[in-house]
């Protein structure tokens, strides 16, 4: 958590996306000019509706929005962009006594709450809080769901993200496949080496693993102790052999061992278990192992 602090303190505003949304343009245009004087990169529009459509285009990371205004209110707005655009930092600005209270704007989904008229360094003050809360947020998820060892996605998030994209597949009628694989002789590698250059070579193989996928895009996994797992989007078997052997050949030249492994495709027919049960019988048909069905509980 070291170095998620260090990057944390050393917060660059030019990488900060803010719509101010009001609908007085002498409000609007001078919160503007004043963010892209702190560093930030700033953009106005003057009611919720014209907001929408700019965050539908453009990469925002802040709204700031006054709550009082025609065709759409703030809170109207906020509930919205809190829905669809959930990583977006929302800070609400209003005048005193108007009818909106901190704990219904924060309940809407805001970030935070500011009354006019208020003092720049307070508005960047709350800005900078917000953007520390939500880095930690998106470290402590990106720790919970990467394998400390190897840098890849760990199985639990292998299985979530699965059923993600078998849903996507289905709406969209696209192709999806995984590979299922493991390391052949890493024990022996391991006894013969020791532990630390058997990590070693499971960082290795997560590299070569990356390298032969599409960045963001498809991902691997770290699926157990020298097994690993790839997702491949839009990509139907015979792209996934194509792309299992790319990887084998890989570690064959650079690691010195290779690996079985075995590929499931989705159709509409298939669901997520039987999927996985297709790599999995593969990848052990290549070990020369056959499975057996699984026993059913007798009544």
């Amino acid at each position: 958590m070291s170095q998620c602090r260090d990057s944390l303190s050393n917060i660059n505003y030019a990488n900060e996306f803010i719509l101010v949304v009001d609908d007085e343009p002498p409000v609007r245009e001078s919160l503007a000019h004043t963010l892209v004087q702190l560093g930030f990169n700033a953009q106005t529009a003057e009611s919720g509706p014209e907001a929408l459509k700019i965050l539908k285009n453009d990469d925002i990371t802040f709204l700031v929005t006054d709550m009082r205004m025609p065709e759409m209110d703030g809170m109207e707005l906020i509930r919205i962009v809190a829905q669809e655009y959930p990583e977006i930092c929302i800070i609400a600005m209003t005048g005193m006594a108007k009818g909106y209270g901190y704990v219904d704007v924060i309940n809407a989904g805001a970030t935070d709450f500011i009354n006019k008229p208020f003092r720049v360094e307070e508005l960047e003050a709350k800005i900078r809080r917000a953007i520390v809360e939500r880095d930690i947020k998106r470290e402590l998820n990106r720790l919970s769901i990467t394998d400390s060892l190897t840098g890849l996605y760990n199985q639990r998030h292998f299985y979530a993200r699965l059923k993600e994209e078998i849903n996507r597949a289905r709406r969209q009628k696209t192709d999806l496949s995984v590979i299922l694989m493991d390391l052949n002789q890493f024990k022996a590698y391991n006894d013969t080496y020791g532990h630390l250059a058997g990590d070693n070579l499971l960082k290795e193989v997560a590299n070569i693993i990356n390298s032969n996928i599409r960045e963001d895009v498809d991902s691997g996994y770290r699926y157990g102790g020298d097994e690993f797992a790839i997702i491949l989007i839009d990509a139907d078997e015979k792209t996934a052999r194509t792309i299992g052997e790319r990887i084998n050949q890989a570690i064959q030249r650079r690691c010195s061992l290779d690996v079985s492994f075995g590929v499931g495709s989705f159709s509409t027919e298939k669901e997520m278990e039987r999927m996985l049960r297709k790599a999995d019988q593969e990848l052990y048909r290549s070990k020369g192992i056959e499975l057996k069905p699984a026993k059913k509980n007798m009544a």
